[in-house]
């Protein structure tokens, strides 16, 4: 699921959300830090369309390493770092 040719976008969006002020533009709602990024701007980063970064947004969502918050219309995007960190701590140990 994270090491298929794909995998590098999604390990990319991860990476962009650690910091998501240095590698996404200011938003009209919500700030990017506190509640998150929205899809097309994933998808503008990625160089995708909205429905391309849907998917792996989605899939991030539902490894539990991504956490969705609702304003309006659109969905914004954050990382779960407890999650991120469990997840970690299963691959040291080699699970």
């Amino acid at each position: 699921m994270l090491r298929t040719p794909v995998s590098v976008r999604r390990l990319d969006i991860l990476e962009w959300l650690k910091n998501p002020a240095a590698h996404f533009p200011n938003q009209r709602h919500g700030d990017p830090v506190e509640d998150g990024v929205t899809a097309d701007a994933v998808a503008e980063k990625l160089g995708v369309p909205r429905k391309v970064a849907e998917t792996h947004l989605g899939l991030l969502v539902d490894l539990g390493l991504l956490g969705t918050k609702r304003f309006r219309r659109r969905t914004y995007y954050r990382r779960d770092e407890v999650r991120i960190a469990e997840v970690a701590r299963m691959f040291e140990k080699g699970w």
